[in-house]
């Protein structure tokens, strides 16, 4: 019993008197940089290490291996304790030996126990660091391998997502082709049921007696007729927004000078601000005609250019300011991937925007050169929430998409307070405070919290999207947007 005396000597003199241990110079953290592993990922490999290396690379003493042993009594069940020990023999040395090295141990910590194990091995074979250091590397390769993999979903992932965008805008774009050919027959229809008899007539006239050619010259007389029929539609449609335009420029050249009467101005007029240094006036009569002109850009089938000129009553030709193209219906559309959609936008925390209560945020998207049609997708949380669409005829410096949130004390407040008739959420609205703005979806309330809602347009020409969330109406709550837009070719 006397080399276990000893060893309970060499034991205590790694122990204070109030049961902390001086053994341990290094925390967890040195050992974490030192070895690359936490203490106990360290402590389990090291115990290993020995469990498979005693006898054949490691080579220990009888009191080292007792050292050992209670190390690793220590760091498993702490401080000595009668329930988790063996029963002893009075004739077991080994077992009274492995006991007694253990109770020497007080209240050393786990840590500290563990510490002192991967110290000791350390110390007694050179091939610990090496078996360390080989895991190690196995763990990176394994970590590398999983974000390569990872990576690599996520592009699989994000190529399917790509397709089925295309897809889903190209079928769109489909229906919208073939919504577009089906007016254009009920137009043609409708036109040749007019003229029928008229046509008729004037074939059998020209070619009496020849079934064949008479057919074919009525085929042509409708299609002159049906040409000239969207011709003059055509025109129309654009003297609606010449007339627009230039009494817009009217009244931005002499808005300062209305500015100073405004006092005196007749009470159903209404003000709106598209530059802070400049006021415009348009008085409910204009708005009514600007707002009919808008409706019927609307048609399908509208033309992308016309001549700037236009004869007067004396017949000579008078500039116009160039047109703005006609803007073609858009189309909406709900999903019920919600939960997926939301998972999906939250990756990218700047299409995520809360709006308060009494607030409205406007989403500005300038048309991209490379595109040719825009799309949209959002959801909310828990709550319906105003939306609508408007596009503005500017141009953009930059293609950056951004968002500008106002509060209820904000500029549309004001303008809404110097209007007789309050126009509701729940009816749409319409401003027109960003010269030339032309609507292309009014604003309505959308259950956006039961599905994802979508919508695409076909680019007008070049200019910025206003894509509204209105959240003016409630009182008392925010809500969590989430939103996409991007455009096809």
């Amino acid at each position: 019993m006397a080399d276990t005396d000893k060893l309970a000597n060499e034991v205590k003199t790694m122990t204070l008197q109030n049961g902390e241990s001086t053994a341990p110079n290094n925390s967890s953290d040195d050992f974490m940089n030192d070895w690359g592993f936490p203490l106990p990922d360290l402590y389990k490999l090291s115990l290993r290490f020995y469990k498979e290396k005693d006898g054949k690379a490691i080579h220990l003493t009888y009191k080292e291996k007792l050292r050992l042993v209670a190390y690793t009594k220590q760091a498993a069940h702490g401080k000595y304790r009668n329930d988790v020990s063996p029963d002893v023999g009075f004739l077991d040395v080994v077992g009274n030996d492995r006991r007694q090295a253990w109770q020497n141990l007080g209240d050393m910590s786990k840590e500290s126990a563990m510490m002192e194990f991967i110290k000791l091995v350390d110390s007694q074979c050179g091939l610990l660091r090496p078996y360390i250091e080989a895991h190690k590397a196995e763990n990176m390769e394994k970590i590398k391998k999983q974000r390569e993999a990872e990576e690599q979903r996520r592009r699989e992932e994000e190529e399917k997502e790509r397709k089925r965008l295309e897809e889903e805008a190209q079928r769109q774009l489909e229906m919208e082709r073939k919504r577009q050919l089906e007016q254009e027959m009920q137009i043609r229809t409708a036109l040749n049921q007019q003229t029928a008899v008229q046509f008729s007539q004037y074939a059998t006239q020209q070619c009496p007696g020849n079934k064949q050619q008479q057919e074919e010259l009525i085929r042509q007389l409708q299609e002159q007729h049906f040409q000239q029929y969207m011709q003059q539609v055509y025109q129309q449609q654009l003297l609606h927004q010449q007339q627009q335009y230039q009494q817009l420029q009217q009244n931005t050249s002499s808005a300062q000078q209305l500015q100073q009467n405004m006092s005196s101005a007749a009470p159903n007029t209404t003000t709106t601000n598209n530059n802070p240094n400049v006021t415009t006036v348009i008085t409910k009569t204009e708005t009514k005609e600007l707002t009919q002109a808008q409706q019927q850009q609307l048609q399908p089938n509208g033309p992308t250019s016309v001549p700037t000129e236009q004869p007067d009553t004396n017949g000579n030709k008078e500039d116009f300011p160039t047109p703005m193209p006609v803007l073609m219906p858009a189309s909406i559309w709900t999903r019920k991937d919600i939960k997926a959609f939301k998972d999906r936008v939250k990756t990218c925390k700047e299409n995520v925007i809360k709006i308060a209560s009494l607030a409205t945020a406007t989403v500005r998207v300038p048309t991209h050169e490379d595109g040719s049609c825009l799309f949209w997708e959002f959801s909310t949380d828990y709550y319906d929430i105003g939306f609508g669409v408007y596009f503005e005829w500017t141009v953009e410096p930059s293609n950056a998409v951004t968002v500008h949130v106002s509060e209820s004390s904000d500029e549309e407040d004001l303008e809404e307070e110097q209007q007789e008739n309050k126009v509701d959420v729940e009816q749409g609205s319409k401003q027109d405070n960003r010269p030339p703005t032309d609507e292309i979806i009014p604003v309505y309330r959308r259950d956006c919290h039961e599905e994802v809602y979508c919508g695409s347009h076909a680019y007008p020409g070049q200019g910025v999207y206003l894509l509204k969330f209105d959240n003016s109406y409630s009182l008392w709550r925010s809500k969590n947007l989430y939103y996409r837009v991007y455009y096809s070719r």
